[in-house]
């Protein structure tokens, strides 16, 4: 079996997902000088006394790296990582241990080319920075801060001069929805590796946001299929990208068969405007993982909580009373969400339920249960 992109439209993992991660979030402290409007962790000025100490992390890196070859991806998030001193040290631990280390840090005065410098020779390979509006006067209201824009156009600069692949993360709402094809041309010129567009789910600050409607949701989804050869995108929070790219891959004429509403009509139409007159370099488009709350994807907290994922809170374990393998492998949460054909209603039945599962965040954020269907995705099952 192989991953190419050329040949399936969905990467499919080598490893059981029952028995061990792709991917862990490590949350490593809730302290952030901005206040985002769209926070899922409605993250705190001073960090929490309670968060994991040094050693508690290097013992759970340690976990980690124990589940052997391949070993888990790790990504240090916040609030903003950048506020813990330790950073550099726990970095320095998990590349030590083989494990592949990357940063999400806020765009704050703490973000400088030596901490930069500092975190890259202890072993940090990636850094995603948040671009959430096209203009300062979009982006700084999501922040909560005047000036981050500017900052981060900096940030993003000093990322790839220390030699870290760069990945942007956008919070797309039905408020920003149409300046996505603008960051796509910002996207371009700041050389990102990895685009990945997170669909707002209504918790923590996001209540207060204006989410995109299910039929929203899929045209932007099939619009960003439509720029993959631009830049490798991922889809976060709406699995059902990878349903749109079989879908897509199974039929020779994708107009006919998913016809043009006005919102892709007009996001294609400010595409065009804002590439004339560049070239932007074409690749392979870069197929979606098959990776979802739960399966693949693990989440902890900055007090050591484990969690399905950042946006689904229900916790299903602490790594301080047991080793995150006998969570991740055991916990009934978790187990439930690795069998799909007992998730309800429409995501119960659908053919593509193995390889999307539908965001269960917004089936707990909308209905309270975990294993629901997802309200976020229009698309009705061929067998009802």
């Amino acid at each position: 079996m192989t991953d190419s992109p050329r040949k399936r439209p969905v990467r499919l993992l080598h490893h059981d997902t029952a028995e061990r991660p792709f991917i862990v979030i490590w949350e490593v402290t809730r302290a952030c000088q901005l206040v985002c409007t769209h926070c899922r962790a409605d993250a705190i000025r001073s960090r929490n006394p309670l968060e994991l100490s040094t050693e508690q992390g290097k013992a759970l890196l340690d976990d980690l790296a124990a589940f052997g070859t391949p070993r888990p991806l790790v990504v240090l998030t916040g609030g903003d990582p950048f506020e813990r001193p330790d950073l550099p040290e726990l970095v320095a631990h998990g590349t030590a241990l083989g494990l592949s280390m990357a940063l999400s840090p806020s765009v704050t005065p703490k973000l400088t080319r030596e901490v930069l410098v500092d975190l890259h020779d202890a072993g940090a390979k990636a850094i995603s920075l948040s671009l959430d509006g096209a203009t300062a006067s979009t982006h700084d209201t999501f922040r909560g801060v005047a000036g981050v824009y500017d900052d981060t156009m900096i940030a993003a600069g000093l990322v790839r001069e220390v030699g870290y692949r760069l990945q942007i993360n956008t919070t797309v709402t039905a408020d920003n929805v149409h300046e996505l094809p603008a960051i796509l041309k910002t996207v371009l010129e700041l050389g990102t590796t990895l685009w990945s567009i997170f669909f707002l789910v209504p918790t923590g600050r996001g209540t207060l946001l204006n989410a995109l409607s299910a039929e929203q949701e899929e045209e932007v989804l099939h619009w960003m299929h439509d720029v993959s050869e631009l830049v490798a995108i991922k889809a976060t929070e709406a699995p059902h990208y990878r349903r749109i790219a079989i879908q897509r891959a199974a039929v020779t004429d994708v107009e006919a068969a998913f016809p043009v509403g006005p919102l892709r009509a007009s996001l294609r139409a400010e595409t065009a405007t804002q590439l004339t007159g560049e070239e932007p370099k074409r690749r392979v488009a870069r197929a979606p993982i098959d990776v979802n709350s739960g399966r693949g994807f693990a989440f902890v907290d900055h007090v050591g909580m484990v969690y399905p994922s950042g946006f689904l809170p229900i916790a299903v374990g602490c790594v301080r009373d047991q080793p995150f393998a006998d969570i991740y492998r055991g916990a009934d949460l978790l187990q439930d969400l690795r069998s799909p054909d007992n998730f309800g209603g429409r995501c119960g039945r659908c053919e593509f339920r193995a390889v999307c599962g539908g965001s269960r965040s917004h089936a707990y954020a909308v209905t309270g249960d975990p294993l629901a269907a997802d309200p976020s995705c229009m698309y009705e099952p061929a067998h009802a």
